[in-house]
């Protein structure tokens, strides 16, 4: 289909919400509408919207003043696969494939193109719809940092700084009461949360899942910063870490899910086992969705705006089933094929790993 025959449009949020969403939504609206004459939708809650047909027009009024708001208008959701959706038959519940649905409710409203706001589930399915012969456009969006092929995503730049917050007000309790505190907060197979507010907030022990760690090593290391004079010490974990031969630490699952597996609970569980081992009061603190919400930071208010406008671009000009990428410091994009199904995690050679170690950080190792 040519570019000049796209009038019609729309635009969901898939995954988990974080802050930023909104930036994109209206840039993607207003430059459609504005520079394009382009009739925009949304769909809502994600690619449920598209199986249910709860889909609407947008207009910029729609859009005017969401900018600093965080969450998503639309509406998401992170339990509707359409090639592996939940329905009932008979007594029973089966997955079907109902994306065929998806794309005829598209193209009874004359909808030609869909821009797919979301992480790593998000572009699987944008991937399997444009392989159906759909125009899609991807933008990447997780607090994890972990989609491939991208330096950055909106919503992480927000995370990190929740997450330091809550880090630096963490000291004042530790240093109070002589403890060892523990933070937990996101990042399932990936540390880069955990790494950077790490950092940033000082902490003197930083657990990844990249990294499995050593119980007895941490244990040494914060016994010996309590023989120095150091009567706190900050530790700080990603949900998704785990102990050199164990398993990851899982709260719940949930069958319906394309991702049934929901960690949580790490700082809890080391907690009891270095109280039991050095004999210091250690405390857990898991900032959970804390890490989702609140106003994007002016960093990610910028990305997002760019990535929006970013994806119009390329839209307008031919260029379909991409993902929008930010790429040693400038936009660009890569094929959805080639992104659909990785994960970008830290690697051990990281400079900012080597940074930490420099001044005592432990990785548990």
């Amino acid at each position: 289909m040519a570019a000049k025959r796209i009038k019609r449009i729309a635009v969901m949020t898939g995954g988990g919400d974080c802050p930023g969403l909104n930036a994109v939504i209206r840039a993607v609206t207003k430059t459609a509408i504005n520079r394009y004459k382009l009739e925009v939708w949304g769909v809502e809650d994600g690619y449920r919207g598209l199986i249910e047909d709860h889909i609407h027009p947008l207009n910029t009024n729609d859009v005017s003043g969401i900018l600093t708001i965080g969450g998503t208008i639309l509406g998401s959701c992170n339990s509707s696969n359409p090639f592996s959706y939940p329905v009932q038959s008979g007594k029973r519940t089966i997955n079907k494939d109902v994306s065929d649905l998806c794309v005829a409710n598209l193209k009874k409203r004359g909808i030609e193109a869909l821009v797919c706001i979301g992480g790593d589930g998000t572009m699987c399915s944008a991937a399997a719809f444009a392989k159906k012969g759909l125009i899609v456009m991807g933008v990447p969006k997780t607090i994890d940092n972990d989609i491939w092929g991208t330096d950055i995503t909106f919503g992480f730049n927000t995370a990190v700084t929740t997450a330091t917050e809550a880090i630096d007000k963490v000291h004042t309790t530790a240093s109070s009461h002589h403890r060892v505190m523990i933070v937990e907060v996101m990042g399932r197979y990936a540390g880069w949360i955990a790494l950077h507010a790490g950092v940033a907030g000082g902490s003197d022990v930083i657990l990844i899942p990249e990294i499995p760690y050593d119980l007895s090593k941490i244990a040494d290391y914060v016994k010996a910063r309590s023989k120095k004079g150091k009567r706190f010490s900050i530790i700080t974990v990603a949900e998704g870490a785990k102990p050199k031969g164990g398993q990851r630490v899982v709260f719940k699952t949930e069958k319906n899910s394309p991702d049934p597996i929901r960690l949580g609970g790490i700082s809890f569980v080391l907690a009891e086992q270095l109280g039991q081992i050095t004999g210091l009061s250690c405390r857990a603190v898991n900032l959970g969705h804390i890490q989702r919400g609140g106003s994007p930071t002016p960093i990610d208010r910028v990305l997002g705006t760019s990535f929006g406008h970013y994806a119009l671009e390329l839209l307008m000009k031919g260029q379909f089933n991409r993902l929008v990428v930010w790429k040693e410091g400038k936009l660009g994009d890569v094929a959805l094929s080639r992104i659909a199904g990785k994960i970008k995690t830290v690697r051990p050679s990281n400079p900012l790993i080597a940074a930490a170690r420099a001044v005592g950080t432990c990785f548990g190792i």
